[in-house]
């Protein structure tokens, strides 16, 4: 059954990848639509997160945001079986702007290593692509549970040269030899760590379980950290890089200052672009002591 699973949805993404581009995102705003009209569980997960993250909407514009959300989160998932399986280089056509290119050539040029930190904002897979054109990085990320699936994502993300490590100790120990090395990473710094890698820090009017991972390899190397994200232009027509160098703060032995400092650079960009997040996760799980849970 698992087979079949994932041979169905390897094969979806191929069809997606066959249609053009404004089809593709046209499927994806009416996924969207259709995540937000009917009673799914990506609706509700969207909803509290909002409601808990901006308490200063009232309901009508509470509302408005869970549908841009959600039609945005089907572009992403639509635009992704693009990237997924086009060339590389198709993909990297649709980037229109790229903003803080000197930060990413300063940090290149130093030799000292790169730590490139993104978030589920706007299209992690075309910046994939962006990074990955530029250096040679190891990119961290959670495999899928169809192996199937990871199989083909697996093979899609190094077509420019570059690795890939899973969320494992030996992916883990991978990235984290490869900075000491002075070599270069990407990591995904908002998905929810285990109680024992993470710490609460504000996030978003709320307190968040943020993992420690990416402070702690900055403070323990010579490495420098660089802000990366792909928004999705308001035309549509494609993405904007934005490259941001890390705050000083980041790099600070204390594990709250660090992680409380890359907290709130990820939260500058979610209020920028509300609806190209993916309030869809459920970013927010694990609570404080004596909070009730949200889900």
């Amino acid at each position: 059954m698992e087979k079949f699973k994932g041979a169905l949805v390897v094969g979806f993404l191929r069809l997606f990848a066959l249609l053009p581009w404004r089809v593709v995102q046209g499927l994806g705003g009416l996924i969207g639509w259709l995540m937000w009209k009917l009673p799914t569980r990506a609706r509700s997960v969207v909803r509290i997160n909002l409601a808990k993250c901006f308490p200063e909407l009232d309901a009508e514009a509470h509302e408005r945001l869970v549908r841009r959300s959600l039609r945005d989160i089907g572009r992403t998932l639509t635009e992704s079986a693009c990237a997924w399986i086009w060339p590389a280089e198709k993909s990297l056509r649709l980037i229109r702007e790229v903003e803080g290119m000197d930060v990413l050539r300063e940090a290149l040029d130093s030799g000292a290593g790169l730590v490139g930190i993104t978030s589920h904002l706007g299209n992690w897979e075309v910046l994939n692509h962006f990074y990955c054109s530029h250096a040679k990085p190891i990119i961290f990320y959670r495999p899928p549970k169809l192996k199937a699936v990871d199989d083909l994502l697996k093979k899609q993300r190094v077509q420019l040269g570059n690795r890939v490590a899973p969320s494992t100790p030996e992916g883990i120990l991978s990235v984290i030899k490869e900075v000491k090395r002075g070599g270069c990473v990407g990591i995904p710094a908002d998905p929810e760590p285990a109680l024992s890698a993470g710490i609460f820090v504000p996030y978003l009017g709320t307190q968040a379980l943020t993992s420690k991972f990416v402070p702690s390899l900055l403070a323990r190397t010579k490495a420098r950290g660089v802000f990366f994200h792909a928004v999705r232009l308001e035309d549509g027509s494609g993405y904007k890089v934005i490259l941001e160098a890390a705050p000083a703060d980041i790099y600070d032995p204390d594990p709250q200052v660090g992680v409380a400092a890359m907290s709130r650079v990820l939260e500058g960009y979610v209020r920028r672009y509300p609806s190209q997040y993916m309030w869809s996760m459920k970013r927010f799980k694990k609570r404080p002591e004596g909070e009730s849970r949200w889900y």
